[in-house]
């Protein structure tokens, strides 16, 4: 039976494949069901059987289901058949969506505002979702329509790549909105000049520590507004 050296220096069966997967004479039912390289139902024999078959077009028996009764094994060639599960295990990956989260402040300024709003487009160009959130501090619970201001105007600008799932939500002292991005081929960039530009990492919002006193100041300016 064929052995190679792994990265390690200790020898494995080439007759196993990745996570468990059998091949040739390492199946071991005692009959299988065989799909041949066309696709066509060979029926049920033995192992022995199906690997002499695959041996004659030069090609391996695959195990594909192994709880299957009886298991499924097909006849292909084996380095096509990693290439093609890697293959969709890549699309699989690109179809999935991800929540991703954009963090807002209500006294947040004009330029930081924008850079939150690239920040989102980008996720939402990609195929993200996005949860907006705003969170209030002190006395900024006083002012609560500030921050459901903020949220809705983020959103309509990003109307371009998303649209939202429903109104926002005021949820203990957060305002939160989830986006879904648009049809692949009706998304457009806005923030971002092009899709090199988009910057895809999590939005990290650092945690600030401030002294009651600047709080003092800050409160008395969102009551003042």
């Amino acid at each position: 039976m064929a052995k190679y050296p792994n990265s390690r220096g200790r020898f494995q069966n080439r007759n196993r494949g990745p996570k468990g997967l059998r091949r040739n004479d390492r199946i071991r039912a005692s009959e299988v069901r065989v799909i041949g390289p066309e696709g066509t139902n060979l029926g049920v024999m033995s192992p022995k059987k199906a690997l002499d078959l695959a041996r004659n077009v030069g090609l391996d028996l695959i195990e594909i289901s192994p709880a299957a009764r009886p298991p499924v094994c097909r006849i292909l060639d084996f380095g096509k058949f990693l290439y093609e599960e890697s293959k969709k295990q890549k699309e699989t990956k690109q179809h999935t969506t991800k929540m991703k989260e954009v963090k807002f402040r209500v006294r947040i300024d004009h330029h930081d505002f924008e850079t939150k709003l690239r920040r989102a487009e980008g996720f939402l160009y990609n195929g993200n979702k996005v949860k907006l959130t705003l969170q209030f501090r002190g006395r900024e619970m006083e002012h609560k329509d500030l921050g459901i201001d903020r949220i809705n105007a983020a959103r309509d600008e990003l109307l371009g790549v998303g649209s939202a799932d429903m109104d926002a939500r005021l949820v203990g002292r957060q305002v939160t909105m989830v986006l879904s991005p648009l049809p692949e081929s009706k998304r457009s960039l806005k923030f971002n000049q092009s899709k090199d530009d988009i910057d895809d990492t999590d939005d990290f919002e650092s945690e600030e520590i401030e002294e009651n006193a600047e709080s003092s100041i800050k409160d008395s300016e969102v009551s003042d507004s």
